[in-house]
């Protein structure tokens, strides 16, 4: 069966923005980058939020190529968040950004986790946007998840979508805290499939796109099936699968 389309970009007559997000840990581009570029550029997002992107020689260039191949730009984040960041269209105006690093972690095994963060408008909305990947370990991803709870609140906006690699399944306690604050946008909506880890055997749903309350999710999932975006550039790309979401963020 096809998958159903997810409503296109655009401006509605009220002066809201029907927008297409899509969350992707990428694996420091090691993998098929073509694939990779492929897949984004086939799930027209206005806004991508990026896990594991490239930290070390010469990341902006890396960061940069993988942007302009998918017909984006870069906002914020990369290195200097070590390793979210967010991509966005033509479409987004960026008013400011915010990188932030949270607390080192216990296990020096273990690198330090961090927040790629900004506020953008699509016409006349504005929205704050967050990329994250949460640590491996419990506890720490607990704590992180509510500190990045925390730094919602400093974006001083109404309406944010957030998404990343919270790396447990919705079941969890990271997950949960995050989930009731936020709409788990593929639990509202859900759209496409489910499951965003391996690529090859998909059986977990570790990967999400988190929206405030007031922000209509209009379906949200991982795009298999969607036109343009073919299994074997899933496969070949990384090994997350993407989450893919359409929003319709109200004016104000």
């Amino acid at each position: 069966m096809a998958t159903p389309l997810l409503p296109n970009s655009r401006t509605e007559p009220d002066g809201s923005a029907v927008i297409r997000v899509l969350s992707y840990n990428i694996r420091s581009l090691r993998d098929d980058t073509a694939a990779l570029a492929r897949v984004i550029r086939a799930c027209a997002p206005d806004l991508v939020l990026i896990q594991e992107a490239p930290r070390f020689f010469r990341w902006r260039k890396k960061l940069a190529r993988l942007a302009h191949a998918a017909d984006l730009v870069m906002v914020t984040g990369g290195a200097t968040t070590t390793g979210p960041a967010i991509l966005s269209s033509l479409r987004a105006t960026v008013e400011r950004t915010e990188d932030v690093l949270l607390p080192p972690p216990r296990d020096p095994d273990l690198h330090r986790r961090g927040l790629a963060m900004a506020v953008v408008r699509f016409g006349g909305v504005r929205l704050g946007v967050v990329s994250c990947h949460l640590s491996l370990d419990d506890e720490e991803r607990s704590t992180q998840a509510g500190l990045f709870l925390d730094r919602l609140a400093t974006l001083g906006v109404d309406h944010v979508v957030a998404g990343g690699d919270i790396n447990e399944r919705p079941d969890g306690p990271a997950f949960r805290r995050i989930a009731g604050s936020l709409q788990d946008c593929h639990a509202v909506a859900p759209w496409g499939r489910a499951h965003t880890w391996t690529p090859a055997d998909p059986y977990q749903r570790i990967d999400a796109i988190f929206a405030t309350k007031e922000i209509e999710v209009l379906g949200c999932g991982v795009p298999v099936g969607a036109p343009g975006v073919s299994e074997a550039d899933l496969r070949a790309a990384t090994d997350h699968l993407p989450v893919l979401a359409a929003l319709r963020v109200p004016v104000g």
